[in-house]
């Protein structure tokens, strides 16, 4: 538990992003909301429409519908520009206030619905205007069945923008992600804490507003308001002071060895005199197409990712062969300038308890595709829709009982627990020896190299200062230094490192 309270103060600038994305998401939902819940209270068609439409969003994952904003507003770049934002705070926000209407809207609609007539008929027959009657007497009945739903909304909200962490918004969940990733439950439960924290309080001063409005308190109410008011500005100038034009962008995909080599490359750059935001746990088509519209400003990425996702290509020319065409079509289609290769290759491969491949004869793809059909196996959440598999499910004709997706950390338990026979493990990844595994051989060459390529977006593309930088890693990181940082990482005992730490060690391996 001590380790929490240690994690807790540095989580500020994720608390203020988390802050501010959240009630910025309430704050659009309430002006969306109210005008709608007055259109329809005047109108049932209108009500029912509005009402069936908010509910529809509610039965859309909040994770899927915030996914879901990339690639539309990549789509609508034709239409408003290349400087629409796809990433970060437009399509989570886009996302969380639709999030946030269901409840707003249903306790406004149900409030003006159950209003007293006869209170409503004093008010005509005292000669009030519609606006009149709206303002004075509607809204004031209403307010406190409306501030019910918006203390709703806001714990939903505030729960539901941890997810923003996966479309590279800053926010709570980058601790509660990175955890879970690198099995730091410390992290994971100091994300939690905050976030539930920051939901507790938002709930009880919208509390205080609520019984202020019904107690028609004005002290109240109004004191309620500000003490929000300067949270928010609060967040809002913690944000704005961390601005810097030389801030650079580093994304990382969702396992240890992303982690790891962000943070390598931002101890780099920092080092050189420039600020670093980390945009952590993103899904792999998400990283290129932001790197390739400047979104973010640096990753690092696989050839044989690239090979097969956005090339298209099947074949396996050989590895020097796949670099130097995936480095020109990089520049020449999206100005991505890959800076070079760090000198290790992290290729999927499939790997299995050393003791049960022996028992079942198994050493290659050829020889797992006749025990396939009763075995279970287990593939990162994107593996089994990505080119590389299907191109070994058909090369080998593998037709398996089960497969399940697991976190790639996880992958090594299940395979350790027996609830996966196969897993689709990284070459990198240092527990292949800590468990003694057995990687299968890939005799047909289905799989691709994957050597591990810094990426540099356009906007720094020619950037000297960040070329001069990261140069000195192009080739400085063998494979055996690599796999010694991803276990220091992925280790569950005393030995265990952050990222951060795991870097600062393999930079001084490497003689930086």
């Amino acid at each position: 538990m001590g380790d929490i309270w240690d994690i807790l103060p540095g989580l500020g600038d994720k608390l203020a992003a988390h802050v501010v994305l959240s009630a910025s998401a309430i704050g659009l939902a309430i002006l969306i909301a109210l005008p709608m819940a007055v259109w329809a209270s005047r109108s049932p068609l209108v009500s029912r429409l509005a009402l069936s439409l908010a509910s529809l969003v509610q039965t859309i994952p909040a994770l899927a519908l915030l996914a879901l904003f990339f690639p539309l507003l990549l789509s609508l770049r034709a239409v408003f520009g290349e400087g629409l934002p796809t990433l970060g705070f437009l399509p989570a926000l886009l996302a969380l206030t639709l999030y946030a209407l269901l409840p707003i809207l249903r306790n406004a609609v149900t409030a003006q619905a159950n209003l007293d007539p006869g209170v409503l008929e004093a008010a005509d027959g005292v000669g009030m205007t519609r606006w009149q009657k709206l303002t004075l007497v509607e809204a004031p009945l209403s307010a406190p069945f409306i501030m019910a739903g918006i203390r709703t909304a806001s714990v939903w909200t505030i729960g539901a923008a941890t997810l923003a962490t996966t479309i590279g918004q800053p926010s709570l969940g980058d601790p509660i992600f990175a955890g879970l990733q690198t099995q730091n439950w410390a992290l994971v439960l100091a994300g939690c804490l905050a976030s539930a924290g920051l939901a507790l309080a938002a709930d009880n001063l919208l509390w205080v507003i609520e019984v202020g409005l019904a107690r028609r308190s004005r002290l109240q109410t109004f004191g309620g308001m500000a003490v929000v008011a300067i949270g928010i500005t609060a967040a809002l100038w913690a944000q704005g002071s961390g601005n810097d034009e030389r801030r650079i962008v580093i994304a990382s995909k969702q396992f240890s060895e992303q982690y790891i080599l962000a943070q390598l490359i931002g101890g780099r750059l920092e080092a050189a005199g420039y600020a670093v935001e980390y945009r952590d746990g993103l899904g792999s088509a998400v990283v290129h197409s932001a790197v390739a519209s400047s979104s973010i400003d640096i990753s690092v990425d696989y050839t044989g990712t690239i090979w097969t996702n956005y090339l298209g290509r099947k074949d396996n020319p050989g590895r020097e062969a796949m670099y130097e065409t995936i480095r020109d079509w990089e520049w020449r289609e999206n100005g991505v300038r890959v800076l070079g290769r760090l000198g290790f290759e992290n290729a999927y491969a499939f790997a299995m308890r050393g003791e049960r491949a022996r028992e079942l004869r198994v050493a290659s793809l050829a020889d797992l595709a006749a025990v396939a059909p009763n075995l279970t196996v287990g593939g990162d959440p994107e593996f089994f829709e990505r080119p590389e598999w299907i191109a070994v499910r058909d090369a080998y004709g593998l037709r398996f009982a089960r497969s399940r997706n697991f976190a790639p950390t996880f992958m090594y338990n299940a395979l350790q627990s027996g609830e996966a026979d196969v897993i689709s493990a990284y070459t990198s990844d240092g527990r292949i020896a800590a468990d003694k595994l057995v990687v299968l051989e890939d005799p047909e060459g289905a799989l691709p190299s994957y050597d591990a390529m810094i990426m540099l977006s356009p906007r720094i593309a020619a950037d000297e200062g960040v070329i001069a930088a990261l140069t000195p890693l192009v080739g400085a990181i063998p494979v055996e230094a690599m796999r010694e940082a991803n276990l220091a990482v992925d280790r569950e005992d005393e030995a265990k490192l952050t990222p951060k730490q795991a870097a600062a060690e393999l930079a001084e391996k490497a003689g930086f």
